[in-house]
């Protein structure tokens, strides 16, 4: 086996981060594109090092005229590797990115459980890291936003995502696929600019490469990095300003849920916008936007008797005394 500077890094990032343990069963979303196939072989190769049992899944989703072949590409692909496949076929058209990806991370959940993969592995990039910070800036988000694509992610109790390709970008993926002639699929869907995503990949990372930074995804991918401790840190001291502003109980047979004004004026302005989504997110079920955060930010200093407008479900808050009370139809 060859060990290339590729094989360094994703078994330091592998020690270093903690992103699996010896001797578990992961199961490798792949594509057949030249991220996919990076991933599979480095993991191939370190497989003896780490006793892992691989299995691949391939997602068609039935929107390229190419798709059924390209699932046999894989498919005879992981013959070759000798490892287990598992294919998932869409039933219905699939029209946007993002339910695309929903069903993908479905798919790879359900098969995972049958047969009892701890780790979903996909490839992931910093090229990727990067673009989805820039896609997530030009939409608005927030820190919690433009730290998306981590490096571990729960999926449930008992599975984990993991993207141990984080540090690598795609050109750098790219010359490895060629030093080992990995026999890449194209995806023409990845060339039509229809796609905010691939806009950005196709026409707003080469300019920014060209006109200002030629390591820009590299240092993008490298700020990701850092808001994703800032926002671990900043989400757990909100939940406990949270915990320690809620209160819970009975009056005359009925439950209520306020929060004390207090103890939340007290905290800085960050922790209570976090703390005040937290709460959003429990009350209405669905993630507030900037506007719903702030009007509920205002009854931390608002007179008494004053009341919010509904939020989404209906929900209204109201000022009373020390309190903000929720009243939930």
């Amino acid at each position: 086996m060859v060990w290339t500077d590729l094989h360094s890094k994703i078994q330091r990032a592998i020690k270093v981060r903690g992103l699996f343990e010896r001797n578990q069963r992961l199961l490798v979303g792949v594509s057949g594109g030249q991220d996919s196939l990076c991933l599979i072989r480095l993991l191939l190769d370190l497989q003896p090092k780490w006793g892992w049992c691989l299995g691949v899944v391939h997602c068609d989703h039935r929107w390229r005229v190419d798709s059924q072949a390209n699932a046999v590409h894989v498919q005879n692909l992981a013959k070759t590797w000798e490892i287990p496949f598992y294919l998932e076929t869409a039933t219905q058209s699939i029209n946007s990115e993002a339910r695309a990806r929903n069903w993908r991370y479905q798919a790879f959940g359900k098969i995972a459980q049958i047969y009892n993969y701890q780790y979903i592995v996909t490839g992931h990039t910093a090229s990727d890291r990067a673009e989805t910070l820039l896609y997530n800036l030009i939409r608005g988000a927030g820190s919690d936003g433009l730290q998306a694509l981590t490096w571990r992610r729960c999926l449930d109790s008992d599975l984990i995502l993991v993207r141990p390709l984080l540090e690598i970008t795609r050109s750098q993926v790219g010359l490895f696929c060629q030093q080992f002639n990995l026999p890449i699929w194209e995806d023409v869907t990845n060339q039509d600019l229809q796609y905010a995503r691939n806009r950005i990949r196709q026409e707003l990372v080469p300019y920014l490469q060209a006109k200002f930074n030629p390591q820009v995804e590299l240092n993008l991918s490298q700020t990701a990095e850092l808001l994703q401790a800032e926002v671990d840190f900043l989400e757990q001291a909100a939940q406990e300003l949270r915990q320690e502003a809620t209160e819970w109980g009975m009056v005359n047979g009925e439950k209520y849920w306020r929060l004390n004004r207090r103890i939340l004026n007290q905290s800085h302005i960050a922790l209570q916008r976090r703390a005040m989504r937290q709460v959003l997110i429990q009350v209405t079920s669905v993630a507030p936007n900037f506007e719903h955060i702030e009007k509920l930010i205002a009854l931390i200093t608002a007179p008494n008797r004053t009341q919010s407008d509904p939020f989404p479900g209906g929900a209204i808050a109201r000022v009373k005394n020390d309190w903000i009370h929720f009243h939930i139809n």
